[in-house]
């Protein structure tokens, strides 16, 4: 395993179509693995392959839902069904030091393919929702900062959520 670099939002990579995964190979597996020690290295919840530098069809999501938090690879992912609305503060690790309020469905429902080939379905709900979504949208080339309603100062925002918890 090895860790790799994160694209940043000025690199044209991001913006460009991922193609689907045919190969269910061993170079496959090495850049899940890759991606899991990459990610797991950021401190993020969720890494698509364009961030990485590769157009393909690849994201991993960690679902703090869960207890122990789980890695969930997913190829050839597609979000399937969608239900509710949430208005969450949003970052990514390619744009870095920038958050804003971006609206994603409460819940989602992911159809994607496992390292080997297989089928799998897989819901999330809250955060885990929010990545299924963010992280399917990179391997179409978009970035979150084009669904932002309003930038935020996250800083301030903790400040301000650590003052409430005082309270």
């Amino acid at each position: 395993m090895a860790l790799r670099n994160i694209l940043t939002q000025e690199d044209e990579q991001l913006r460009k179509q991922s193609r689907k995964v045919e190969k269910f190979d061993e170079r496959l597996h090495t850049l899940i693995d890759d991606m899991r020690e990459t990610l797991e290295n950021s401190g993020g919840v969720g890494l698509a392959a364009p961030q990485v530098g590769v157009l393909r069809r690849v994201v991993l999501v960690l679902d703090i839902n869960k207890d122990p938090e789980e890695m969930i690879e997913m190829v050839n992912p597609e979000v399937i069904e969608r239900r509710g609305e949430q208005r969450m503060v949003e970052g990514c690790l390619s744009v870095p030091g920038v958050y804003g309020y971006v609206t994603r469905p409460t819940w989602a429902k992911i159809r994607a393919q496992d390292r080997f080939g297989n089928w799998f379905e897989r819901e999330g709900e809250g955060v885990v929702a929010q990545c299924f979504c963010h992280e399917t949208e990179h391997l179409d080339g978009h970035l979150f900062t084009e669904k932002v309603e309003e930038y935020v100062d996250i800083e301030a925002l903790q400040q301000k959520d650590e003052e409430g918890a005082d309270e």
